[in-house]
């Protein structure tokens, strides 16, 4: 019998990559892979990259570094790229690393098995190409392994919006929708196989669109369908930009109990000269009032956000209608960044704000996103909440699972209990999670 190749995969970045990586070994199971969790023995290495963050492609190449000895010591070791820095790079990244079999980005990684097959006979592979097909029509589905309780499914990909700031639309092109029944079916598929919390992804998922029966669809009534299989228990969906909230979407959290009431709307800068300057095309005060409007559908909801310190241009003045805008929204949870210029990117080029500056911001901030952060958590305490027990916790004994508001809670809970909302008593308040007790 012969014996399966091992697929180690790394993945960086955001969930989308995490999906796209599952994907991708499903793809490569086709070709007699199996995911292992080490590179050691791996009969293949596949990095799923992530362009957002500074360096990011000088990261790579270091990582790639690494596996050096490792192609040295089994020839026949294939090594990949895919992604972000794939799409970016292209064919730099086999000039620079020579050893890299094959580079692929994320619009055409169902054609790894093809890839991997003409790699396997010294042909390197190139593909970063923006196909006409739809890659999620020719994706192979993996076994019906169990899954675990929570699962990702992309519903949208690509983004139109052009950010100053922002390589997405350049590495993962324009927006795109998959349709209703796709959607469904994967849904349907990822329950029967143990899903009970579905998280929708897309680079501006609530842009997402589809037809059915005739009508036009938005995010909300997919996920009124979605809410409709009755083993799935909870929605979730990310990252979504303030201009594509709709009514109907705003109105579906406060009348799908399916859809938990959590909501990650970045809007990047207080100030609306910032604003202007990133092309976000909103205001501060249009921001506010659409908080105002998704607290009214759903009071109890939270909220977290992302935000770029020191945007070229960026004054003290616009800095403090940041920290103005934070005091108002008081967000459960936030993600806040020095601003890094993207090559070929509009504000790559402008003139930048000091990097001590944009540090010494960065620290304001983040001190005040923290104690906002703290005391949404400390509001928990003594309340009783649905928790949906994931994993087993550090402890002997202990499980972790995560609130309705997607906090980290750890309780002592039977391992048969994974896969089980509890309802869980809060005890008290950790830096970046919750103790509960089962009730």
């Amino acid at each position: 019998m012969t014996q399966p190749k091992k697929l180690f995969v790394k993945t960086y970045g955001c969930q989308m990559n995490v999906y796209d990586s599952e994907r991708m070994t499903d793809a490569l199971g086709v070709s007699g892979y199996v995911a292992t969790d080490t590179p050691d023995d791996a009969d293949m290495i596949l990095l799923n990259t992530c362009h957002i963050r500074e360096k990011a492609a000088e990261k790579i190449y270091s990582e790639l570094g690494r596996y050096k000895p490792f192609k040295a010591a089994k020839p026949d070791l294939k090594i990949g790229v895919a992604g972000c820095v794939a799409q970016a790079e292209g064919a730099e990244i086999i000039r620079r690393q020579p050893m890299v079999d094959l580079v692929v980005g994320p619009q055409a990684y169902h054609r790894l098995p093809e890839m991997e097959q003409a790699a396997g006979k010294g042909s390197k592979q190139v593909d970063t190409d923006f196909p006409e097909e739809d890659k999620f029509d020719h994706l192979p589905r993996g076994p019906k392994a169990r899954r675990g309780p929570s699962a990702f499914l992309t519903v949208q990909e690509g983004c139109d919006k052009f950010c100053a700031f922002c390589v997405v639309p350049y590495t993962r092109g324009a927006e795109v929708s998959r349709t209703v029944d796709q959607i469904m079916a994967e849904a349907r598929d990822l329950v029967e196989r143990g899903v009970v919390e579905i998280n929708l992804l897309g680079q501006n998922v609530n842009a997402w669109h589809g037809e059915k029966d005739g009508a036009e669809w938005g995010l909300a009534q997919l996920i009124r369908e979605l809410a409709s299989i009755d083993a799935l228990k909870r929605i979730r969906f990310t990252t979504s930009h303030p201009n594509d909230m709709d009514d109907d979407l705003i109105a579906a959290h406060g009348d799908v109990e399916k859809l938990m009431p959590y909501l990650h709307l970045p809007v990047q800068s207080g100030s609306d000269k910032i604003l202007k300057a990133m092309n976000r095309k909103h205001t501060a005060a249009q921001y506010l009032k659409l908080i105002e409007r998704i607290r009214a559908a759903r009071p109890d909801i939270a909220l977290s956000g992302d935000f770029i310190v020191g945007f070229p241009g960026e004054t003290e003045a616009d800095f403090e209608a940041t920290m103005a805008l934070c005091e108002q929204v008081r967000y459960g949870q936030a993600f806040s960044f020095k601003y890094s210029p993207r090559p070929g990117t509009p504000a790559a080029d402008r003139a930048h704000v000091e990097e001590a500056e944009k540090s010494a911001r960065l620290a304001r901030l983040q001190e005040l996103l923290a104690r906002h952060q703290r005391e949404f958590q400390e509001s928990m305490v003594g309340k009783v909440l649905p928790v949906l027990l994931e994993k087993p916790g550090r402890l002997e004994g202990q499980m972790v699972g995560k609130s309705e508001f997607l906090h980290a809670v750890h309780m002592q809970a039977d391992p048969a209990l994974k896969g089980q909302i509890v309802q869980a008593r809060i005890l008290y308040s950790e830096r970046n999670s919750l103790a509960g007790e089962i009730v």
